[in-house]
C-alpha cells in the first residue's frame, strides 16, 4: 500500500478528524476571501448635493484624495515644515499678528486632468462631453456689476464670477432646463474669448450681443493685463443660481459663462486651468449601463475621481473609502499568521496521537520522510474538499463581511466627526453621502491566491510539525511504544 492509499484510508478512517480540519481551513478560506474583496469592493455612495443630469456621467475630483494627496506631499518639506512639492506649497509669513502659516496648492494639483477627461470621452457610446471649470471671480473694467444697494461691500471682493465651458449647452445649469438663451447663442468647443452673460448684467450696462467686456486679475490690478471677450449671448434664468459662496461677487446676475480657456486668463494664470468637473453624455439611453462599466474599466487613477451617475450614485474604490482597504489587509495578514498556528498546533496534535502508527510504520521499513510526505498528502485532500465548501459559499460571505465593514467605517467616521465637531476651522466641508450598495466580487485571481496560500500554510504547517519526526532516530520512536 502506497503513502497515497494510506493517506486516503485515514482521512476516511477517522471522520471527527477530518471534519475539524475542515472546517478550519474552510474559515481560515473564507476570511481570506473576504480580506481580499472588501480591499477591492465598490462602495456606492449617494451624493444629493452632487447630482449628475440627464443619461451621462459626472467626473469630478474626490475630495478625501486631495487631502490624502496633501499630507503625502507635507512629507516632503523642511524640518519646519516649510517647502514646495508636486504643487503643494507651505511656508510661514510674518505678520501684525505675528508668524502665520500660508498654505496654497496649484491649480494643476486641484485641477482634473486633460488626460483622463479625454480617455473617457472616446469609449464607445459617449455622444459629446463638457468641462467646467471652478467659478473664477475677476475683475470688471469696462462695466459694472451688479451690487445690492444696502449691503456694505468692503468684505467682498468687488468681482464677476465666471464660469468656463467647453459646450455651454450642457452646463448643468442649462441641463437642468435653469438656464437658457434669450438672445445670441451659446459657448461652442471651437471658441475663443467669447462670454455669455446674465439679461440683468446687459440691462444694466446696456450690453448687446457683440459688444466686448474686459476683465483683469483681482490680485494685482494696476500691473495686469486686460482681457476681453466678446459677448455672444444673453441668458435668462428661471431660479436665480444659488452662490456658491457669499458676496455680491458670486450672486447670480454677475455669473458670466466663457469659453473654456479664458477664465485661466482673466485670473492671470494662462496655460494652468482649473477644471472642476466634466460631464459624459450618453448617446443611447438604452446603452447606459453597459458603456458605465465601460468607463469604469479605464486604466487611470480612479481614487483620484468621484464617478457620478444619472442618479447621483458614486461609486468609490475601497482603498479610497476611509480606511477599508488597510483594514482589509490587515485582517489578510493576521489570517495568515494565526492560520499557520491553528494549523501546526492541529498538525502537532496529529503526530503526538499517531506515535504508534508511526513506530509501525518505520518497524516495516518506511522512510521517515515518506511518513511524512504521507500527512501532507492526507492535509492536502481535506484542503482540496475545503475549496469546493469555500469557493461554494465564498460570494455570500465576503458580501456580509465587506457590508459589515463598511458599515462600520461609517460609525467610526461618524464618532470621530463628532469628536473633531468645532475642533477644526477649515474652508473643506466634505458633502453629505450615504452609502446605497457595496459590491463585492470573489475573482479567479482571489481564488488561486487563496488556494496557493492555504497550501503553503498547510505545508509549512506539516513541515514544522513533523520535525518531531525527522529529528527522532527510529529506534527512540520504536522505544517510546515499548
Amino acid at each position: 500500500m502506497n503513502s497515497m492509499q494510506r493517506a486516503w484510508r485515514s482521512v476516511i478512517r477517522k471522520p471527527i478528524k477530518t471534519l475539524l480540519l475542515l472546517l478550519v481551513i474552510v474559515t481560515i478560506s473564507l476570511l481570506i476571501l473576504c480580506g481580499m474583496a472588501s480591499r477591492n469592493a465598490s462602495v456606492q455612495t449617494q451624493d444629493n448635493t452632487r447630482q449628475a443630469i440627464g443619461a451621462g456621467l459626472r467626473l469630478d475630483a474626490n475630495e478625501r484624495n486631495r487631502f490624502k494627496r496633501i499630507k503625502e506631499a507635507s512629507e516632503h518639506f523642511d524640518k519646519n515644515g516649510e517647502g514646495s512639492y508636486g504643487g503643494v506649497h507651505q511656508k510661514i509669513i510674518s505678520t501684525a499678528r505675528g508668524p502665520q502659516w500660508s498654505s496654497w496648492t496649484d491649480n494643476s494639483f486641484d485641477s482634473l486632468q486633460m488626460n483622463d477627461i479625454k480617455k473617457i470621452a472616446v469609449v464607445p457610446g459617449i455622444a459629446d462631453y463638457n468641462i467646467t471649470t471652478v467659478i473664477t471671480p475677476v475683475l470688471p473694467e469696462n462695466f459694472e456689476r451688479i451690487e445690492a444697494a444696502d449691503v456694505d461691500q468692503h468684505a467682498d471682493i468687488g468681482c464677476v464670477s465666471l464660469i468656463g465651458n467647453r459646450r455651454m449647452a450642457l452646463d448643468f445649469n442649462v441641463l437642468s432646463g435653469n438656464v437658457s438663451i434669450k438672445s445670441g447663442r451659446m459657448v461652442e468647443a471651437d471658441d475663443q474669448n467669447v462670454c455669455v452673460i446674465s439679461e440683468q448684467l446687459a440691462k444694466a450696462n446696456s450690453i448687446s450681443v457683440g459688444d466686448a467686456l474686459q476683465f483683469k486679475n483681482r490680485r494685482d490690478p494696476k500691473n495686469t493685463n486686460i482681457y476681453e471677450a466678446t459677448v455672444i449671448g444673453i441668458y435668462k434664468t428661471k431660479q436665480l443660481i444659488s452662490p456658491k459662496m457669499s458676496g455680491d461677487t458670486y450672486r447670480s446676475e454677475n455669473i458670466i459663462f466663457t469659453d473654456l480657456r479664458f477664465p485661466e486668463k482673466a485670473e492671470g494664470y494662462e496655460n494652468d486651468p482649473l477644471f472642476e468637473h466634466a460631464y459624459f453624455k450618453i448617446g443611447d439611453v438604452d446603452l447606459y449601463d453597459s458603456v458605465k462599466t465601460a468607463v469604469e474599466k479605464i486604466n487611470m487613477d480612479w481614487e483620484r475621481y468621484d464617478l457620478i451617475d444619472r442618479n447621483g450614485n458614486m461609486s468609490t474604490v475601497s482603498s479610497n473609502f476611509n480606511d477599508l482597504a488597510k483594514i482589509s489587509t490587515l485582517l489578510i495578514v493576521i489570517t495568515f499568521v494565526a492560520g499557520l498556528v491553528i494549523l501546526f498546533l492541529i498538525f502537532v496534535f496529529w503526530v503526538k496521537n499517531r506515535n504508534h502508527e508511526i513506530g509501525v510504520l518505520l518497524a516495516l521499513g518506511c522512510k521517515k520522510v515518506n511518513i511524512l510526505g504521507q500527512l501532507f498528502v492526507e492535509a492536502l485532500i481535506i484542503t482540496f474538499l475545503s475549496f469546493a465548501i469555500s469557493f461554494a459559499c465564498a460570494p455570500v460571505i465576503t458580501e456580509v463581511a465587506a457590508n459589515y465593514l463598511v458599515t462600520h467605517q461609517i460609525e467610526q467616521a461618524q464618532m470621530q466627526k463628532d469628536m473633531n465637531a468645532g475642533k477644526v476651522l477649515t474652508e473643506y466641508r466634505e458633502s453629505e453621502q450615504t452609502v446605497v450598495g457595496v459590491n463585492v466580487a470573489v475573482t479567479d485571481e482571489m481564488m488561486v491566491f487563496c488556494g496557493l496560500g492555504m497550501i503553503s500554510l498547510v505545508g509549512a504547517s506539516v513541515g514544522i510539525a513533523g520535525i518531531s519526526i525527522l529529528r527522532k532516530k527510529p529506534k527512540d520512536i520504536l522505544s517510546e511504544l515499548s
